[in-house]
This record gives C-alpha cells, structure tokens and sequence, in this order.
C-alpha cells in the first residue's frame, strides 16, 4: 500500500508529536479513513521526509509522531524558472501543476496583452493561494520535497527586464530552431503565452532582454501543453531525466 505524503509548515523533528487539524484531518480520517498507527510520510520544504505514525484520531485533529528524518534527493540540479502568461481556470492550474512534477524552481504568472485573464488584489490573493496549493499537491504525489516558488504575477516587460538567467527562452511556434545542447547550464528561464500568444511588441521586448526563440516542432502546442513539453526538453538536457 502506498504510503501518503502530507505537506504541513511545522517545523519538524524526530521525537516531536505534532498535530495535524482542518482540511488536512479530515482528509487523512474520513476520505482515506486512516486510522491509529498508519503510516505516514511528512515534509514541510526544509528537503527531509520524515516517517512518521498517526498515534491518535479525534474528531478535529490528528496526532503524529515524527519518527525519522531521511534526506531524500528528488530535486532537479537545474534551476528552472517558467514565465507563464496568464490563462483561464484549469488551463493555468494543469500547466502549474505538471510543471511542478516536472522539477520547475520558479512559476511567474505574466500579464500579457492577450492575456484575458484580469486580477484585482482581493482576487489576485485568493488565485496566489490557489495556484500555491495545487503545487504542495502536486509536490505530495511526486515526491517532491521542496515547493516550487509562486510569485505575485507582474507585468511580462518588467519580468524581462528584471530577470538575470544563464539561458533565457520563449517558446514561441515556427521559430528558429536554436541549438541547446551546449555545455551544462545550472539556470534556465522559460517564456510561454498565454492561449493567444504574444504580440510583436512582447516578443521585441524578450529578444531586447536576451531570450532566444525556441520551437518544439511543426505543430502549435496549448498553452497548458507547451510548458510539459519544454520541461522535459530541458529536464533531459540539464536536470535529471537520464533517458
């Protein structure tokens, strides 16, 4: 039986009980209906599991005992940073939660001028939130134990024109093909639009500040496909996939 992973911001430790409660509880005791010393796997980003027991079920909170810390190695050497335009509901929250189980370091939501995405403060703090919780999911299943950093979008011309990076490179169908296999590369950044893609003046932008075009074949990926496919590509060029 596999065993779960729960992410929790305690601070953790051998020998340390903690308590679990809300959301989290009622996960683990009503939908998996575990019960009193099952088995559990917790992290909280500091690059440790740790095995730990459920010692007691009560009707609002779970009690774990930590019981070992085990450094396990499941991120990438390459640090990879996605600029990602802004698209609509599932499209932003598939593309954030592949690129997650795909080792990205960095996501930053762009606004871009097709983007049709529009976000007040209010709205744009619940989304942060949002996006922030389906990449500890996706963290928990792939046994990730660092959360990828998602930052407050900003506008795709400061992004640029702020961002220090080894390689810089949008995705952009029917570019140029560049040339990637080059010495090893420790940072890489990433550009992808959203579903209408980039205006002229965006692309003028991106050159102006150092990304090279990159085209992934004949065929016109999604925006929510594109950032899988690229991953992967650099993942099997700089990171850890060893095919």
């Amino acid at each position: 039986m596999r065993i779960s992973r729960i992410y929790t911001e305690q601070p953790l430790a051998p020998g340390n009980p903690i308590e679990l409660e809300g959301p989290q509880a009622h996960y683990l005791s009503k939908v998996l209906r575990l019960k009193v010393n099952a088995r559990l796997i917790l992290f909280n980003g500091d690059g440790y599991e740790y095995q730990s027991l459920i010692t007691a079920v009560n009707k609002h909170n779970i009690t774990i005992n930590i019981e070992e810390a085990v450094r396990a190695v499941t991120e990438s050497p390459l640090h990879s940073i996605l600029g990602l335009g802004l698209s609509r509901g599932e499209r932003m929250d598939l593309a954030i939660q592949k690129s997650t189980e795909l080792g990205v370091t960095e996501i930053v939501p762009l606004f871009t001028e097709f983007s049709e995405v529009k976000l007040q403060a209010e709205r744009l703090q619940k989304k942060l939130r949002h996006w922030q919780q389906i990449a500890i999911s996706a963290c928990e299943q792939s046994g990730r134990n660092h959360i990828p950093v998602i930052h407050p979008p900003v506008q795709l011309s400061d992004w640029c024109k702020a961002l220090d990076c080894d390689c810089k490179l949008i995705f952009e169908p029917g570019a140029n093909e560049v040339k990637l296999r080059q010495k090893q590369l420790t940072h890489v950044a990433l550009l992808i639009g959203p579903e209408g893609g980039f205006s002229a003046q965006e692309l003028n932008h991106a050159s102006n500040s150092g990304f090279q075009s990159l085209s992934l074949g004949p065929r016109i990926l999604r925006t929510e496909t594109a950032p899988i496919a690229a991953l992967t590509v650099l993942q099997m060029l700089w990171g850890d996939f060893d095919i």
